[in-house]
């Protein structure tokens, strides 16, 4: 399978992504899971995070992929931003926290600037209502290694510290997605 039908296979994925999703005013799952930030593992609590504020909690399909490279960049870039408008950020993928701790720690993408979580048999993401698909064999990376994991459709919550989703983004392009998020963060904190 090329990158190419990977793609579009993701694309078709976005364009209905939120359908059976969790919508604004819902219960998000507090749910914990192995995470990464600069290359190093931790244990991540959605509740923990919102004890400190609201939380970004997005989902993407693979790291190192075309799209998922873009956000996680866009997300490392604009930390600052997002810790400004008070809120955190986690990165969630069916990717093994072995791939993840190299995704995290690179400079090209996470930069060390941002925690990606794994959900390994995709668990968390169908708690929030996603479609999760199966490996796809012959899959590769922007890096030509295999993907051994599935995929999860490319989805952003704003969270806000009740636990309750404030709003869900998805269907667009990583740096809209990215954009969105930075904008309903900064409506909560005004």
């Amino acid at each position: 399978m090329t990158l190419r039908t990977i793609v579009c296979t993701l694309a078709l994925m976005a364009s209905t992504a939120a359908f059976a999703a969790l919508k604004a005013g819902d219960p998000a799952p507090a749910f914990s899971a192995t995470a990464s930030l600069a290359g190093k593992p931790f244990t991540y609590s959605l509740q923990d995070s919102l004890a400190k504020g609201p939380v970004v909690v997005y989902f993407y399909p693979s790291a190192y992929t075309e799209g998922c490279n873009i956000q996680a960049h866009e997300f490392s870039t604009q930390a600052d931003q997002f810790a400004a408008a008070g809120a955190s950020v986690i990165g969630v993928s069916l990717d093994s926290i072995e791939r993840l701790n190299e995704f995290s720690a690179d400079p090209d993408y996470c930069a060390g600037r941002l925690a990606v979580a794994s959900d390994g048999d995709g668990r968390i993401a169908r708690s929030f209502g996603l479609r999760v698909s199966g490996v796809q064999r012959g899959a590769t990376d922007t890096r030509g290694k295999e993907i051994d994991h599935g995929f999860t459709e490319r989805t952003t919550f704003v969270v806000k510290r009740d636990g309750t989703v404030f709003a869900a983004v998805g269907g667009v392009s990583p740096e809209e997605n990215v954009a969105r998020a930075l904008e309903l963060v900064r409506t909560l904190s005004t």
